[in-house]
């Protein structure tokens, strides 16, 4: 090797990793001595969730190799600890107890138009619904029931009669036969055929 060769002068060599400084206002890793860069977190323990070091590399591996969370629990702390898991470590409450969720839950009354038991309803406002209002507000039909009276012009109270009654007089109006041979309504005559047909599959005629 000629040591006098430009190319030889040209040669650098970096610092290896382990050499490594933190430059400028980067963190340092926490591991005692290391003075690389800390780029990865690790947690710091039970007791003191939220928290982290700040490792490089090599000795977040080596941190999270020998990391356990339980270390130090004895048997009846890890009973405890399973027990809380089943419920993600949330607070609970007996029914009744939590004020809070009580008083929530009496304001999802009021918006239902119900009178909870510590609402005094003089004029009677939010007292029990009468049985046509229930009736009203829970129809009968379903969605696809409902969308056929719709398309018959009736509404949810019309019975088996009424609804006979309506898809004849309807055929008449709008089947070609009666309007001289005119196919211009024919996409309306289908739909009423439709909603007839779905009315029959749901046993409302």
């Amino acid at each position: 090797m000629n040591i006098n060769s430009r190319l030889f002068d040209s040669i650098r060599i970096g610092p290896s990793e382990a050499e490594t400084v933190v430059d400028g206002d980067a963190p340092r890793c926490n591991h005692a001595g290391c003075t690389r860069a800390g780029e990865f977190r690790a947690p710091m323990g039970r007791g003191r969730e939220g928290q982290f070091f700040l490792f490089c590399m090599e000795h977040v591996k080596e941190y999270n190799a020998s990391y356990n969370y339980f270390a130090g629990m004895d048997d009846d702390a890890l009973a405890a600890y399973q027990k809380q898991e089943e419920i993600g470590h949330r607070p609970t409450w007996k029914l009744g107890v939590n004020s809070q969720a009580a008083r929530m839950s009496q304001r999802g009354r009021r918006r239902k138009g119900e009178a909870g038991p510590d609402m005094h309803d003089a004029f009677n406002l939010f007292g029990a619904r009468t049985g046509q209002q229930a009736a009203r507000e829970e129809p009968r039909v379903g969605v696809v029931a409902m969308k056929a009276l719709e398309t018959l012009g009736l509404d949810d109270t019309a019975d088996s009669t009424a609804i006979k009654a309506r898809y004849k007089e309807l055929v008449k109006r709008f089947h070609p036969d009666a309007n001289g041979g005119d196919r211009s309504r024919e996409g309306t005559l289908q739909e009423i055929l439709k909603a007839y047909q779905q009315l029959k599959s749901v046993g409302m005629v």
